[in-house]
């Protein structure tokens, strides 16, 4: 890989990427600042009271900026008085307008809030999935279209010392940048170039940049491909990082963690935002722990080139050769298995499609210090060996476990496991090993995962389970894509998740997503295999992929329509 394409300084160590400070209010981001942790309110804008108690409330539990959305210029008008409320209350916490489709909306807004999130896909245009080729001639027309849309916002941000995220969403790139670059990282980050040039053309310096997605792998790709980009053009923007509309539960905490513990890793990332579909006082615990994690640089060799073959923009698997265990292979393009002990393996209830798959007594494991290169070097050249990491190294286990895979050829197979201590059961530790594993995993790397957090043997295989769904290794049930509610929410979202969840969760592999607006809908769904999408009050549309079938919808006959839609799509098998 050339100098020129690198996303971090070292794969081998965690040494945080250095940008530029933006001050959003009184707070920096970027710069020697600690990576801030933020959230978004629920409530109606229109609601000041409603707003201010829950803003209140996220400041108490440690969160440093709040964002609200503003929907159209008369929502953005009641951004004053929640200001007002806030200061007079004493409460500093910096407040970020989120902006889709009405640049007056974020003219009106900037008066009063400290940053203005803008959604390059919409910002200025609004999607109809058109199919066009574009001549160079015709996309320049496209640019300076865009332009004149957004420079009155960065000349107003500009005056008034205002920041601006440019917040590109995988599901909502606009039809000239789908049409060009594709549903791409690639389209992600030129659809974030096109505003971020006009910012610096006008002088401009105070932005951020975020690349979020609801596929963790999709989503450091092209965050991946950002800061190479920015690298290559010698920029120095912060980042802002989130998995998008990441669900509920363990399953959100889950899929959070793989995506944006595995930037941070890399030393990526100066903001985060946890998407849950709860109540927002539950995402600042999950993200300052997250920050917490990987807080220090890490160093475990100083070698600067990228092991051959690796591909940081594309995911693709670390190929091995193939082996097989009591008629069950693994290698060779198959899904990472699950291991334990023998005697959790006699607790376990029997479950075709949840399953611990070998016993790890079974196992030929050859455990070594990666950082041993005459060793290794010696093993490669033996038989085909299953290897792992030994266990007691001080060493980052996500460094040690791509230093295994680089020392050895792609004849070995890898057994991923969390070195944690078995009796170690709290959120934080659950958080760490789907952080690490998840992060190999969407590096290619791992052939068999051992998961020895210090649950029951029946949670400690569903989690194993879940992180590999997240990285999408392995489906054993339904995956959602559930947006974690705002101002412009239709319904309640974290009830009618629950029912939805409750109605497919038995789904094998269907993806279904659960939208509170129309603004988060047949963009922000992406692949998503079903929608449901909030059309109105009271009102839900239902989708296949990202075509409306059936409209308005009254809410308490909705689940059940959508059920009936999966049956009539051949999606569908009964619970067992």
């Amino acid at each position: 890989m050339s100098n020129s394409l690198r996303y971090c300084a070292n794969w081998y160590a965690r040494q945080r990427r250095r940008t530029r400070e933006v001050l959003v209010g009184d707070v920096g981001i970027g710069g020697s600042n600690p990576v801030r942790v933020q959230s978004m309110l629920t409530s109606d804008t229109r609601d000041v009271e409603a707003c201010f108690a829950e803003a209140l409330k996220l400041a108490e539990v440690g969160c440093e900026l709040v964002r609200i959305t503003a929907q159209t210029k008369m929502f953005a008008t009641y951004l004053e008085a929640l200001r007002e409320k806030l200061r007079k209350a004493k409460c500093n916490v910096p407040l970020i307008a989120d902006i889709h489709f009405k640049p007056d909306a974020a003219l009106e807004a900037v008066n009063w809030v400290d940053k203005v999130r803008v959604n390059p896909g919409n910002f200025a245009d609004r999607k109809k999935f058109e199919q066009k080729e574009y001549t160079d001639e015709e996309y320049e027309q496209e640019i300076q279209r865009i332009r004149e849309a957004f420079f009155p916002l960065v000349r107003r941000c500009k005056d008034l010392g205002r920041a601006i995220r440019l917040g590109t969403n995988h599901g909502s790139l606009s039809d000239r940048i789908m049409n060009r670059y594709g549903d791409t990282p690639l389209g992600m980050v030129e659809s974030a170039f096109e505003f971020a040039r006009v910012c610096r053309d006008e002088g401009f310096h105070d932005f951020i940049f975020s690349m979020k997605a609801s596929n963790p792998k999709v989503m450091i790709a092209a965050y991946r491909l950002l800061a190479a980009r920015m690298e290559e053009e010698k920029w120095d923007y912060p980042l802002h990082l989130g998995v998008t509309e990441a669900g509920s539960g363990e399953d959100g905490r889950v899929k959070s963690a793989v995506g944006i513990g595995s930037l941070l890793a890399d030393g990526l990332g100066d903001t985060i935002r946890v998407s849950l579909t709860e109540d927002p006082v539950f995402e600042i615990p999950v993200a300052q722990q997250l920050v917490q994690i990987f807080k220090n640089d890490t160093f475990l060799l100083q070698e600067k080139d990228y092991p051959q073959g690796f591909h940081p923009f594309v995911f693709q698997r670390r190929k091995s050769e193939l082996k097989s265990l009591n008629n069950l292979p693994f290698g060779l393009g198959h899904p990472p298995r699950i291991v334990a002990r023998k005697a959790e393996m006699k607790e376990m209830k029997i479950d075709e499609d949840l399953k611990i798959e070998f016993a790890i007594e079974d196992l030929p494991l050859c455990v070594v210090d990666p950082r041993d290169s005459e060793k290794c070097q010696q093993l490669d050249s033996s038989a085909p060996l299953l290897l792992s990491v030994a266990d007691g190294l001080d060493i980052d286990p996500i460094h040690a476990f791509r230093l295994l895979a680089f020392r050895f050829s792609e004849k070995h197979q890898i057994l991923l496991k969390d070195t944690l201590n078995p009796d170690e059961t709290s959120d934080l530790d659950l958080l760490k090993s789907s952080a690490r594993l998840g992060a190999l995993l969407c590096d290619g790397i791992g052939d068999l995962l051992w998961l020895r957090l210090g649950k029951s043997s029946d949670e400690r295989l569903h989690l194993a389970y879940t992180i590999a769904q997240a990285c999408g290794s392995r489906l054993f049930q339904a995956d959602y894509v559930s947006c974690p509610s705002c101002g412009r929410t239709l319904f309640d979202l974290q009830t009618t998740t629950q029912r939805v969840q409750s109605a497919t969760k038995h789904l094998k592999g269907v993806r279904i997503a659960v939208m509170g607006c129309i603004v988060n809908g047949p963009g922000e769904m992406a692949d998503a295999d079903f929608g449901y999408v909030g059309g109105a009050p009271g009102k839900i549309n239902l989708y296949v992929g990202k075509e409306p079938v059936r409209f308005h919808i009254p809410e308490k006959e909705a689940v059940l329509q959508l059920v009936d839609l999966i049956k009539e799509h051949n999606r569908w098998v009964d619970s067992k």
